[in-house]
């Protein structure tokens, strides 16, 4: 029979593929007992024709840029990631707008 070795190795993107970096202003966040997803969309100024439709219903459609399903077990150490570089980013001169409300 044989015996299997452990192999210690970090996980890093491949930056050889062509895959576009995509902008987004807004992530609305939904989960299950399994997974989160994150849809991240780019909120554009509306149009005369969205303004209306959101004084009628109160919505106002941003499109989609990407939705990404997050395992649930992923998310702690995600939360850690983003935590450490909005610290580093803060550290670095970068000021986040804290008055701003929590939208999700």
């Amino acid at each position: 029979m044989e015996e299997r070795k452990q192999i210690n190795f970090t996980i890093v993107p491949d930056d050889a593929t062509d895959e576009p970096r995509v902008y987004s202003n807004f992530c609305a966040i939904s989960h299950t007992p399994f997974d989160f997803t994150l849809t991240f969309c780019e909120v554009l100024p509306p149009t005369e024709k969205a303004v209306r439709e959101a004084a009628a219903n109160h919505v106002l459609k941003a499109p989609v840029r990407a939705r990404i399903a997050v395992p649930t077990a992923v998310v702690p150490n995600l939360i850690k990631a983003l935590q450490e570089h909005l610290k580093a980013g803060a550290e670095a001169g970068a000021k986040p707008d804290w008055n701003k409300p929590a939208v999700h």
